[in-house]
């Protein structure tokens, strides 16, 4: 393959040669502290249980699916990635540990960084001659239920329009923390102006919230609206419907006859 079009490509090919061998020793992700927990299983689209569950998947099972930590070679570009990332956070003077680990699934690669870091991440990944992710072109929320540790993460999804590249920045969230307060993670507005917006239904729709952000108001429910509607145990609710006083339960209350 051409250097051209190896430089291009989207998605690597597992297996290839990286630059791995020749990496800087010392910036790798350390194993100190807490693993990043991603994935829960599923029962149920809605996770009734005791009940009639009439939404038609009751019968669903889905095993937790967690990513394992990724190792090297990761593969075509992943790894140039991988070592101007590390290169450059060491050189901004950010600590080896900034950077929890790198998984790669679904032909797509993560890097789980610490919240206190994020930021500092977010730049060297624009900055950096060699990763020139210039656009964030998404930022995600996640719950996966108040039975696993760090439930909630906050997920950035990067662009280099320069090298066609995407990366995913995630970070897991420890909450509840003991000293009571909301989620939080350092808002990326300074870093990435089009994260405004999506930082805002972050916290609308998950409570999330970005430290930092010019105007974090709601942006989908109306401002006085009370909870955070994606969050894993926020009431279902029911559907109005148009006849003389009458309400469809949500699925965790309706009444199964079978």
């Amino acid at each position: 393959m051409a250097q051209d079009e190896t430089r291009n490509q989207t998605t690597p090919d597992p297996g290839e040669p990286g630059s791995s061998a020749e990496r800087t020793p010392g910036l790798e992700p350390t194993a100190a502290g807490a693993q990043p927990v991603a994935g829960r299983s599923r029962r149920g689209m809605f996770g009734v249980t005791g009940t009639g569950d009439t939404s038609g998947y009751g019968g669903l099972r889905l095993p937790p699916h967690v990513p394992a930590r990724a190792e090297r070679p990761f593969g075509g570009w992943f790894d140039d990635v991988a070592d101007a990332l590390f290169a450059a956070l060491h050189d901004a003077g950010v600590p080896d540990d900034a950077v929890q680990q790198v998984t790669i699934d679904r032909g797509e690669i993560t890097f789980y960084v610490r919240a206190e870091h994020l930021v500092a991440t977010c730049r060297a990944f624009r900055d950096d001659p060699a990763l020139r992710f210039e656009l964030c072109s998404s930022v995600s929320g996640v719950d996966y239920g108040p039975e696993v540790p760090q439930r909630l993460h906050s997920v950035y999804h990067l662009t280099s329009m320069t090298y066609r590249r995407r990366v995913r920045v995630e970070v897991a969230i420890d909450w509840p923390n003991e000293a009571g307060g909301p989620p939080t993670v350092p808002s990326v507005v300074g870093v990435y102006p089009t994260a405004d917006f999506q930082e805002r239904e972050s916290w609308d729709m998950f409570g999330i919230v970005h430290e930092g952000h010019p105007a974090l108001t709601r942006i989908l429910m109306p401002d006085d609206w009370e909870g955070h509607p994606q969050r894993k145990d926020y009431p279902l609710g029911g559907i109005p419907v148009e006849y003389e006083g009458a309400e469809i339960p949500p699925p965790d209350q309706r009444r199964s006859y079978t």
